[in-house]
């Protein structure tokens, strides 16, 4: 994988409470865990593109209020060079379902301060990343 680039988005669909949706992961090959809904970023899409649509397909969710990048975070997993995108949406009038069952078994609200473990990795960067207000790392490229 050394020099691949991996480009993507972690949803933060929050309620007006400030509750967090997570889905419990349980894709074949990986550790349990709790996830954002995300994924990576098509050729053409900005960021807040590609949340709308990993929103939709991951959790049937197109009624969200409008998609804004509030945190980046860079990392270099196996050598390859990570960018994520926190994409933050006010969730609408629609209930989370399982639209992928062989990557998730359920979507759950969480409050900030009560998230469920083990987060997966990527979701943990995103909400630390969110938390500190938007800062990343600083790591060279290449």
């Amino acid at each position: 994988m050394a020099g691949d680039r991996i480009i993507g988005v972690g949803v933060v669909l929050t309620q007006a409470d400030g509750r967090i949706l997570l889905g419990e992961r349980i894709k074949a090959g990986e550790q349990p865990s709790w996830c954002l809904p995300g994924g990576a970023v098509e050729p053409g899409e900005t960021f807040e593109e590609a949340a709308v649509r990993e929103l939709a397909e991951e959790t049937g969710v197109r009624d969200g209020g409008p998609p804004r990048v509030t945190a980046v975070v860079l990392d270099h997993p196996g050598g390859a060079v990570r960018v994520t995108a926190a994409v933050s949406v006010a969730a609408g009038a629609t209930d989370p379902v399982v639209t992928e069952p062989h990557v998730f078994r359920s979507w759950r609200w969480f409050a900030p301060d009560d998230l469920p473990e083990p987060l997966f990795p990527a979701t943990a960067r995103v909400l630390t990343a969110r938390d500190d207000g938007g800062r990343y790392p600083t790591m060279p490229v290449g």
